[in-house]
């Protein structure tokens, strides 16, 4: 049992109703000798329990809620139970291939990141690891040898070269578990009615943990209506849903990126599978919609895929600028009965503030909008209630008037 208390304010009601972080300005109080990591006892005013979490004092999140028992015992075996259970969850929808096993705060682990990728033309299984955390930085072994007992991978790849580690006092760095096994893969994406798209994944190198899983499930809306359309896929980084338009029978699709490595990467999974229609090149995308509506250049269907503009709640004024813009720059590129694919996988842009965001947008373009299809994250990508934090994906499929 944690020896030591830490005492909460008044805003504990949010914890007990499921959130998984204790922030700094919350704590009132701390008793007991502890280490950074250490699994602590987390108290509301009254003394009453709202369960365990481990800390550490270097971060402006305290604490990081594992249980809300407090007399569960957080142990080897709890670390991996609750992996065990993640993996069962994904196993239940049918998930074999590339998918995530699990997804930090949502599976009960905070600060853990595992994703699960399958060569198609080898077999061979790698997983990518993502320890954003001092606390879980602690299990580091026992999750490694956890996943090694339950999975058999050829190999695992520790992607802790994200920014985010800093501000839990860890340094970035990159590692590889095992002996000599490919980080270079060729996965399969299913979405739709169709043949899978091949992708190459990078996963040493790439962005994340080498490939965006959480899309896959919402690449089937372009799947559905891409045939013998114009296609313009904007924030296309490897071609997700350039791709998956072109398999679908796009008659012409091009996808937009401001990195070269992206852009790079996306033609060689076009060529991959041999779609010569789709077309990529590197550009940004606010000047290339701007120039195209000024011209009167339209397509049939524009997706926006953009990266996270509201990294955090004091940038979310200008991202919401930011997504609007580009919403009526490319309402303003389809013609009546086109459609437009918009995402955005900002946490703290809301669903009802995206859906906000573009009828405003739609207002200024003077376009109505009928919705097809909402669509968010997948089931290896689930969301914890009581933590919104853990629901940050959104798109929707809206039709132009």
């Amino acid at each position: 049992m944690p020896q030591a208390r830490i005492t909460v304010n008044d805003t504990h009601e949010r914890i007990r109703k499921g959130h998984a972080w204790v922030f700094a300005t919350q704590i009132v109080k701390e008793e007991g000798a502890y280490a950074p990591g250490d699994v602590v006892q987390v108290v509301d005013s009254r003394r009453n329990a709202l369960g365990q979490g481990y800390i550490n004092p270097a971060s402006m999140i305290r604490v990081r809620m594992l249980t809300p028992h407090p007399g569960e015992r957080v142990n080897k075996a709890f670390i991996q139970s609750r992996i065990e259970r993640a993996l069962k969850l994904r196993r239940r929808f049918g998930y074999t291939g590339s998918f995530r096993l699990v997804y930090g705060e949502a599976d009960m682990l905070p600060g853990l990141v595992v994703d699960h990728f399958t060569d198609v033309s080898s077999g061979s299984v790698v997983l990518v690891l993502q320890f954003l955390t001092l606390g879980l930085e602690r299990w580091k072994e026992v999750v490694i040898e956890a996943l090694g007992s339950l999975i058999g991978p050829s190999g695992m790849v520790i992607r802790n070269d994200v920014p985010v580690r800093e501000k839990e006092g860890l340094k970035q760095e990159k590692e590889r578990v095992g002996g000599s096994f490919p980080t270079e893969l060729i996965i399969e994406e299913k979405a739709g009615r169709g043949a899978p798209v091949r992708m190459h994944a990078d996963l040493m190198n790439g962005q994340k943990t080498g490939h965006f899983l959480d899309q896959v499930l919402n690449h089937s809306i372009v799947a559905d209506i891409s045939r013998d359309r114009r296609v313009l896929d904007c924030f296309t980084h490897t071609g997700g849903f350039a791709l998956h338009a072109g398999m679908h029978g796009a008659s012409e699709v091009l996808g937009l990126d401001i990195s070269e490595e992206a852009v790079t990467m996306a033609g060689r999974n076009a060529a991959l599978n041999e779609l010569d229609k789709v077309r990529f090149r590197t550009a940004n995308v606010f000047d290339h919609l701007t120039e195209a509506s000024r011209s009167g250049a339209q397509w049939d269907i524009i997706v926006l895929d953009p990266p996270a503009f509201a990294k955090s709640k004091g940038a979310l004024e200008n991202a919401y600028r930011g997504y609007k813009e580009i919403n009526l720059r490319a309402l303003k590129c389809l013609p009546s009965g086109g459609f437009l694919v918009s995402c955005s996988c900002s946490q703290h842009m809301t669903p009802e503030l995206f859906r906000r965001m573009i009828a405003e947008a739609a207002h200024d373009a003077g376009r109505r909008l009928r919705e097809v299809r909402s669509g968010g994250q997948p089931a290896d990508h689930p969301v914890l209630w009581g933590m919104p934090e853990s629901h940050y994906l959104k798109c929707l499929l809206l039709e132009v008037w």
